[in-house]
């Protein structure tokens, strides 16, 4: 969880203690609130000290039960500020590379369920040493972050871990031109292909490829990966979306589906694959 985050959300704690301490009928207790909201104790606690994410119908309860039932759409534009939350990659990578990988490392090992759409690359989870030290050069190249490349490659390898841990399962969509795109050395991309194709039938990875001439009922717009259906993570040119509004990722759930009906599997995506990288050496 991020510090902006976090700090966002003891602020709505902060402002709910406020409210309940200055309801209209007098001071009430934490006990004599939870009492009229028929909630634990505990729950007022955690709320109000930023230790748990409240959801919009807790804080519509709680503004009615504070007695100050005007004060829900400020409530709810605070917890919708913060449930969409933006980590600029100035920020998160002033300290080198590494620390991203491992965030990501972190969120995908909480996960059991993972979709994925990309279009511009091929995923961290699914990439070579050699394809992934060349994406995060480019990157620190582009946001001026320390070079700590050899470190950001290790830990994003780790990742692949997952690939072969029981109970998880990786829904992966891929756009066929990253299987052509030269974001590294023609040698670096064969070898990568050649990987890809491997995890192709991997017992815990579904691999779908959209090919470039497949009808599309939406543009294949930025990349994303949603974890357990609850929450979205995808990037822009300066920062990382973290998306944990309900509707939100519905919408992030619609086009992944979409998107996936133009998908191909088993053999016509391991064709397609070994397309891309006999191109890479016609003779």
């Amino acid at each position: 969880m991020s510090t902006d985050y976090q700090q966002a959300r003891v602020a709505l704690g902060a402002r709910l203690r406020e409210l309940r301490l200055g309801a209209p009928g007098g001071r009430l207790t934490a006990s004599e609130l939870a009492r009229r909201l028929g909630w634990p104790n505990s729950k007022i606690s955690k709320l109000e000290l930023g230790n748990q994410t409240a959801a919009s119908e807790d804080l519509r309860a709680y503004a009615d039960a504070v007695g100050q039932p005007e004060t829900y759409p400020e409530l709810l534009a605070r917890l919708r500020g913060f449930e969409s939350h933006i980590r600029s990659w100035r920020r998160q990578t002033a300290g080198g590379n590494r620390p991203v990988q491992e965030a990501h490392n972190t969120a995908q090992a909480n996960a059991r369920t993972l979709r994925a759409w990309e279009s511009s690359w091929i995923v961290g989870i699914l990439q070579t040493p050699e394809y992934a030290r060349s994406v995060l050069s480019r990157f620190a190249d582009l946001h001026q972050s320390p070079r700590d490349i050899d470190d950001a490659v290790r830990a994003r390898m780790k990742r692949r871990e997952l690939l072969y841990a029981s109970g998880r399962r990786y829904h992966i969509i891929l756009w066929e031109p990253v299987l052509r795109a030269l974001i590294c050395p023609p040698s670096v991309l064969a070898a990568q292909l050649s990987h890809l194709s491997g995890v192709v039938g991997l017992e815990t990875v579904e691999l779908g490829i959209v090919p470039s001439g497949a009808p599309l009922k939406l543009p294949p717009g930025s990349g994303f990966w949603i974890y357990d259906d609850h929450q979205v993570v995808t990037e822009t040119w300066h920062a990382e979306l973290w998306i944990e509004d309900d509707d939100a990722v519905a919408t992030y759930l619609r086009v992944w589906s979409t998107l996936r009906e133009s998908a191909v599997y088993g053999t016509d995506a391991h064709n397609l694959i070994n397309a891309a990288r006999r191109s890479l050496n016609p003779g």
